[in-house]
């Protein structure tokens, strides 16, 4: 490819150096077939034309993500790209399919967090930067989609990373299909924590890395029909045996060893273990500690990681037992014996590690001797035994050492296989393949050609792959490839494993010859391969041999070859090991079958693991492959160092070169159309403004150039190696003589300044000259102006002069006489106003005191009935207060008290009233009484008049018989006829008691005539004498009932005033308690307390509270809260007519509920722009007391309904009426509960008649105010909680829904669309139009969606304070999907998709402006990111920009993360403007060198906050009680008679 380029003077080229492996610089001088390159580095090289590669001008300063866009595809623009991507912390880099991973050797948590996973789920491959997580989802899609096995190749040299991107293939396969397992763990995990224990049995430090896995792993997943892992399986290769015995400096032996001598004391001591430089197989190398581990915790870790990966407690005891008895081992050491040629353990020191190991081992220490120092030969007649010497004993010590440890290796494997659990009727399987890479170092033996052959067979099967996916790409391009050469390695793999010539044939073959040794294995190499291409002999060696693999040369050390290749137990070994007591030891020597053990065929581990390879191989080619090739960039372990010849030589050993080889046999150049046109549009642009075919305005452009061998495909355009390198050097030709014409015309524009500036000057010089003369010449005139003007002046002055003095003597004599009449005038006003002041005082006098005596009516008047009012009030307010300002502590100290004097109180009423009442009659028997006796006695006074006058009449008619009888002889038998007066007699007296009041009596009746009288009748007399004291003594019983009833009366009003004067004594006391209530009420941090404990248990109680209610016991309040009517009297049992009264109120109150339930849960719309539903419940609350009461299902009711409401989330008008409707009611909750204080019983009778007012129904006739403060009792409490856990369910839904409708709309906007180009103008001459212009913006589906959700929020009343926190979470919402965005998509950082972003932004601002603070807020604010990530992409000139400009002026807001992320990913595509400058980036990266330390800071992406960011007191502030005044219950309620109280 160089070859073919033509280079000239000012070209960019990349030339060979022997310490940066390339360097870059500039064509100073060419001649013929040699440059002179003036290299950036400073100095001077001439280098032939045929190792010059050219350098891309236009190469990006942050790479490229793939590299098969590069410009030039060869290692030194590789090499460029992968150390700008590095120096960025771009780890990963695509070269077409394959994954290319430098380890950066420090954490970078924000590349594989489960943000991150989640962005990769799903999407197509390529489309966002690369990354493992890429890799995984395109394996994990091709299997689901396409039904075919799936293959991962991790491979690279050790410390390149390979463990650790396997890791993160399982992780991301895990999250793709994990399920979980029977036993709590899914399969996925158990894979993850098997590799503690194989790294601890398996790993060991290397020179090039601390944890070096010295085994192939291929980790078979395997998933079901539906994608999910159903089983796994562990698959290893070729673990290196010979570590065990031979360690060289400054490596170190696998890290169980290490462990186990850290291991805690009782361990230590059980394993008769010391220090790990005391044993032999450790103290080869003078390297015993890592830096940074710490032995006993790894010890622990790894015990611990058995036991969960199944190995129990015994079998780990087992375990290490063998790891302790082969350190024993190896402390063994051997002297010679009595007999010839035979050995012996050399002192006690060995005799005590061989008695040590027998233990350990429970075998016979004699026989375990005898297995290490003798062998037997069977023959066909007889055994041989056979002494071993020394040296034979020490190769036997160090078999039985790695075959016991290879044995173990492999039973931990099968163990973790069992315990993971293979699923053998899987339908899919993606293997991840952790290979070691291709080795080369000084001493590369029997191991180092094992992984080599493994690399070879791995490079071929990758080369099929990379030559396939070439075939692919011209296919889908639809070009010509079939002169396309391609190489194979077949050669190098005949030699290596070929039968029956192949190297690992002869070591076969020389293995089973007894007298075989490594100089004859060499020779026999010798002679077989002298005359193999890929096969030499160094010239200074007798026994090694070269091989030319395909990343190098690499000379093998044959001494070990024979040894480490055979693969059997010795028989003594296999007896010993099997008769051992531990059952653990046996199970690593199962017993080999009969024919097995009878047949002498050979096994050697290169012949197994030739057949692994191809089992492997086979596994491969039945799935789809997938590469990842790690690179180590330093031999330091360090991060921030690239080391270019040491990457490029991991790149050749990858296969990476020989893909890139590949590719450069076909088309390595490859363009689409839209960005081969814009880099060369300039060679032809009358062909590009002629055609508006991209296609045929490529190839009119190539065939313009006369440009040979490419190829045009359907999207792109297809170049030869060179031909790029040709384009650019037309480019610049043509860029140079636009140069030219540019120059000329700058100079000529300032050869026209120059001239016009000049023609400027003398014009002014000119212009200055003519003014000066017109100035002398205006001054000699203005002087002869002057003295003409002093001459008039002087002689107007002395004309002024007299006659100014002639006008002061005029005006003086006027003066005197106007002011004489003046003066006179002036004394007749002031009488005037005088008498009319005097007039005016005594008038205003009597109009001030008949006003003074009206005001103080008006006032006597205004103060009477304000008195009235005041007092009326004071009535009003003192109930308030007794009925609202009570305290719970007070209540819970006086309620005894109040219940006892309630009890006497009644007592006293009764025994009150039923002394009245018995006094009433009394005084109304008395009073008939005393009227009976009044009326009898004048009566009597009467009777006693008439019968004086009767006795008066009888005498005088007797002393008149007495007369006419001496007068009148008697006649015998013949009375005298006389007429006599009538004369009334008295005939009875009636009984006093039983003479009604008010009726009169007659006691005198007409008497006969009396013919026959006598003188005195002595029986009336008596008669009326005995009535008469009978009448007495009733007068005086009576008066002494009177004094007796007028005695008990006093008495009573003498109990009843002391009773008055407790009462008035106890009314007092609670005017204190009162005052006390005062003070504890400003101790409202209490309820901060009890509004944590509520919370808390409404948490424990929801479940129970959501269920039914327990049955109300009788003496408890009755449901919802309604008390029974209590009258002032004892209560009384009235049997089975109270009951049926009591379950009759139960019921209609459940029917009341029912009807509440039923009308609250429609839509019952809005009054006075509040929610008639919450104003109702609340209302209907407050009149039935349910907030005072213990126990009330009134609440659950409610709860049950509001959470029905949550079934239907989709709906946000629906969502949107609830929010509103259980916001305003946990308002007006918050306003009236109170803490559960109990109040103060009133002792006064008039608080106790109060009280019982208050508790009757009679009392819901009361006027209240709309929101009022009561006494909250638990279950109040705890559904205030419950309400506001919903109020924020609700408002997470709606800004969730809210948040959905936006993402697809955001998703849109995230990058501005393209254009096609026009007709007339080249891509880079066309104006670009404002994105807003756009027709279908998705600005304006999110301004018209923010519209909608504002006006579902306005037309259903939310809070204010609600909506301004949903639209501030949005625009945060907002601006982190447009953040990351730009962060993570290079096409997003660009200077055109920031104005289309800013446009946007501007809509956003116009639509907040309009939407005003009480309903946006701060929402504005929260997109600050975004703002200033946009105004620093659409700044022009941003190399000037300094770093603390950025930082303080332009953006102060984002992290240097994010700053640095901005810079590296910016690019211009219309006007190719740079970033900021070098120094700038410079900044940044020590900064973040500074702060890599801690985690957190290398995250740039933002977090979405789904918190509730209000509280129940910013609701309760944002409403006002006065605006619930006027607000209407539900009408459909107010037709029911028994919720008539919702119309007061």
């Amino acid at each position: 490819m160089a070859a073919s380029s033509t280079f000239v003077v000012g070209s960019l080229v990349w030339t060979e150096d022997p310490e940066e492996a390339w360097i870059d610089g500039v064509v100073e001088e060419v001649n013929d077939e040699e440059i002179k390159i003036n290299c950036t580095s400073g100095k001077m090289v001439v280098a032939k034309t045929s190792s010059v590669y050219p350098k891309d001008a236009e190469f990006p300063s942050s790479g490229v993500d793939d590299m098969t866009k590069l410009a030039y595809l060869h290692e030194p623009g590789v090499l460029q790209n992968l150390r700008c991507r590095y120096d960025m912390n771009e780890i990963y880099t695509y070269t077409g399919n394959i994954l290319i991973a430098v380890n950066p050797f420090r954490r970078l948590p924000h590349l594989y967090d489960s943000q991150t996973m989640e962005q990769y789920k799903g999407a197509a491959f390529g489309e966002l930067s690369p990354h493992p997580f890429a890799v995984a989802d395109s394996a994990y899609r091709l299997m689901i989609n396409e039904g075919i096995s799936q293959s991962i190749l991790v491979s690279g040299e050790s410390g390149a990373g390979k463990t650790e991107s396997t890791k993160m293939l399982m992780c991301y396969l895990a999250y793709m299909g994990g399920r979980t397992g029977t036993e709590g763990r899914s399969v996925e995990q158990k894979v993850l924590e098997s590799n503690p224990v194989l790294e601890a049995f398996g790993n060991a430090k290397t020179v090039r890395n601390n944890n070096s896995s010295r085994f192939g792993k291929f980790v078979e997943l395997q998933f079901d029909e539906r994608g999910r892992i159903s089983g796994a399986a562990v698959r290893t290769y070729l673990l290196e045996r010979s570590r065990v015995c031979q360690v060289s400096d400054p490596e170190r032996n696998y890290h169980c060893f290490y462990m186990l001598c850290a291991a805690p004391d009782e361990d230590i001591e059980k394993y008769k273990l010391g220090n790990s430089r005391t044993f032999h197989y450790l103290n080869q190398s003078n390297c015993y500690e890592l830096d940074g581990v710490d032995e006993s915790k790894e010890y622990l870790s790894t015990r611990r990681a058995m036991e969960v990966v199944g190995i129990s407690s015994e079998e780990q005891d087992a375990i290490f037992r063998v790891v302790a008895a082969i350190l024993h081992l190896g402390n063994i050491e051997f002297a010679k014996g009595e007999e010839a040629d035979s050995s012996e353990p050399k002192d006690d020191k060995s005799r005590f590690h061989l008695k040590t190991a027998a233990e350990l081992f429970m075998c016979d220490e004699k026989s375990l001797e005898d297995s290490l120092c003798k062998r037997v030969i069977v023959t066909r007649d007889e055994s041989i035994t056979k002494w071993l010497d020394p040296d034979a004993a020490s190769l036997s010590r160090d078999a039985l050492a790695k075959i016991v440890y290879s044995r173990l290796f492999d039973w931990i494997v099968n163990k973790i296989n069992n315990s993971i659990g293979q699923d053998l009727n899987s339908k899919f399987i993606i293997g991840v393949l952790d290979i070691y890479g291709f080795e080369s170092f000084k001493t590369n033996s029997f191991e180092q050609f094992c992984i080599n052959l493994t690399n070879e067979k791995l490079q071929q099967h990758f080369n099929q792959h990379v030559f396939k996916m070439e075939q692919e790409e011209y296919t889908k391009e639809e070009i010509d490839w079939s002169y396309i050469e391609f190489i194979d390695n077949q050669d190098i793999l005949d030699l290596l494993e070929k039968k029956p010539g192949g190297i690992i044939a002869l070591l076969d073959e020389a293995c089973m010859f007894p007298r075989s040794t490594y100089e004859t294995f060499a020779e026999k190499l010798y002679q077989t391969f002298k005359d193999h291409k890929r096969f030499s002999k160094p010239k200074l060696s007798r026994t090694d041999f070269t091989i030319c693999h395909y990343a190098g040369d690499v000379t093998y050390q044959t001494e070990l070859f024979l040894d480490k290749n055979k693969d059997y137990v010795v028989p003594e070994h296999q007896a010993l090991l099997s008769a051992s007591r531990c059952h653990f030891v046996p199970g690593l020597f199962p017993p080999l079958p009969e024919e097995s053990s009878k047949s002498s065929k050979f096994s050697s581990i290169g012949s197994r693991f030739k057949q692994q390879l191809q089992a492997l191989l086979e596994t491969l080619s039945a799935t789809e492959p997938h590469y990842i090739r790690c690179v180590k960039p330093n031999n330091v372990l360090k991060p921030a160092i690239f080391e270019n010849s040491n990457v490029l030589q991991q790149l050749r050993c990858g296969g990476v070169m020989e893909a890139i080889r590949i590719s450069c046999a076909g088309f390595p150049t490859r363009k689409t159309f839209n960005e081969f046109l814009n880099r060369f549009h300039i060679l032809a642009p009358n062909i590009l403004d002629a055609s508006s075919d991209e296609v045929a305005a490529c190839k009119k452009l190539l065939e313009k150039v006369n440009l040979k061998g490419y190829q045009v495909g359907k999207t792109k355009v297809f170049l030869r190696a060179g031909q790029m390198a040709e384009l650019d050097a037309l480019r610049t030709e043509v860029l140079g003589r636009s140069a030219s014409i540019i120059q000329r015309k700058v100079r000529t524009y300032f050869c026209r300044k120059s001239f016009i500036l000049l023609r400027f000057s003398a014009i002014h010089i000119q212009t200055l000259c003519r003014g000066q003369n017109a100035r002398h010449q205006y001054e000699r005139m203005r002087r002869e102006a002057a003295c003409v003007n002093i001459q008039k002046n002087s002689r107007t002055y002395l004309a002024r002069k007299a006659y100014s003095n002639l006008r002061s003597s005029a005006i003086s004599f006027q003066t005197g006489i106007r002011g004489m009449a003046a003066r006179n005038e002036l004394w007749f006003r002031k009488q005037t106003r005088a008498a009319i002041v005097i007039q005016t005082q005594c008038r205003r006098y009597l109009a001030r005191l008949h006003y003074l005596k009206l005001k103080k009516a008006a006032i006597v008047t205004q103060c009477a009935w304000r008195v009235k009012v005041a007092h009326r009030e004071l009535r009003k307010l003192k109930m308030a207060a007794k009925e609202t300002g009570a305290l719970q502590a007070a209540k819970s100290q006086l309620e005894k008290e109040v219940e006892e004097l309630t009890w006497h109180l009644q007592q006293e009423k009764q025994m009150r009233a039923d002394l009245e009442e018995a006094k009433t009659q009394e005084n109304a028997k008395l009073q008939s009484a005393l009227e009976e006796n009044a009326k009898l006695q004048s009566a009597l006074a009467e009777m006693q008049q008439q019968f004086q006058e009767t006795k008066a009449l009888l005498i005088k008619e007797q002393e008149a018989a007495k007369r006419v009888a001496e007068q009148v002889p008697v006649i015998q038998g013949d009375p005298v006829v006389q007429e006599v007066p009538e004369v009334p007699v008295i005939q009875g007296v009636p009984v006093v008691q039983e003479v009604p009041v008010g009726q009169e009596v007659s006691v005198v009746q007409e008497v006969p005539v009396v013919k026959d009288v006598s003188v005195i009748d002595q029986d009336m007399m008596n008669n009326l004498t005995a009535e008469n004291q009978q009448l007495k003594a009733l007068v005086s019983s009576l008066e002494k009932k009177i004094d007796e009833t007028e005695r008990k009366f006093e008495e009573t009003n003498k109990l009843s005033e002391e009773r008055l004067k407790q009462a008035s004594d106890a009314e007092s006391k609670m005017i204190d308690l009162k005052t006390a209530m005062q003070r504890l009420e400003e101790k409202l941090s209490d309820m901060q307390t009890e509004d944590q404990i509520m919370r808390h248990e409404l948490k424990n109680s929801a479940s129970r509270k959501m269920s039914g209610n327990s049955s109300m016991k009788a003496i408890q309040p009755l449901e919802n809260g309604h008390h029974e009517p209590q009258s002032s009297a004892p209560v009384k049992k009235f049997g089975i007519s109270d009951s049926i009264l009591r379950r009759s109120q139960i019921e209609q109150q459940q029917e009341n509920v029912d009807a509440l339930i039923q009308c609250v849960t429609k839509n019952l719309g809005f009054s006075q722009e509040k929610p008639v539903a919450a104003f109702t419940i609340y209302k209907c609350l407050l009149h039935w007391r349910s907030f005072e009461v213990e126990k009330t299902s009134v609440f659950d009711r409610l709860i049950q309904m509001i959470g029905s409401a949550i079934e239907n989330q989709d709906n946000n008008s629906h969502m949107v009426y609830w929010l509103s409707t259980t916001s305003t009611l946990l308002f007006l909750l918050q306003r009236s509960l109170k803490a559960a204080q109990k109040p103060p019983q009133p002792t006064s009778f008039f608080g106790r008649m109060t009280q019982g007012f208050r508790s009757s129904p009679s009392s819901s006739n009361i006027q209240v105010d709309a929101v009022r403060q009561v006494e909250a009792k638990y279950p109040a409490l705890l559904f205030k909680q419950q309400l506001s856990a919903y109020v924020e369910t609700f408002y997470g839904i709606i800004r969730d829904n809210f948040k959905k409708d936006l993402s697809p709309l955001l998703t849109s906007c995230i990058e501005a669309p393209k254009i096609s180009q026009g007709t007339d103008l080249p891509p880079s001459s066309q104006p670009s139009s404002p994105p807003s212009s756009l027709p279908s913006s998705p600005w304006n589906d999110i301004i018209k969606n923010l519209n909608g959700q504002l006006s579902t929020l306005k037309e259903n009343f939310v809070p204010r304070v609600l909506i301004q926190k949903i639209f501030t979470q949005l625009f945060s919402y907002i601006n982190v999907q447009l953040f990351n965005s730009l962060l993570l998509h290079r096409e997003c950082c660009t200077f055109s998709n920031g104005e289309y972003v800013k446009s946007g932004l501007d809509e956003l601002e116009l639509w907040c402006s309009h939407a005003e603070d009480e309903y946006a807020g701060s929402a504005w604010n929260e997109l600050k990111h975004t703002r200033e990530a946009v105004v620093f992409l659409v700044i022009h000139q941003k190399t000037r920009i300094s770093y603390d400009e950025i930082t303080n002026d332009l953006c102060p807001v984002l992290s240097v993360q994010q700053l640095y992320r901005i810079c590296t990913l910016y690019g211009d595509e219309n006007y190719d403007t740079p970033s900021v400058s070098p120094d700038v980036i410079s900044s940044m990266k020590v900064i973040m060198t500074y702060d890599s330390n801690d985690d957190d800071t290398n995250s740039f992406l933002l977090d979405d906050n789904s918190s509730i960011p209000f509280s129940i007191d910013e609701i309760s502030g944002a409403l006002d009680v006065k605006e619930f005044s006027d607000v209407k219950p539900a009408a459909e309620l107010l037709e029911n008679p028994d919720f008539q109280f919702l119309q007061e």
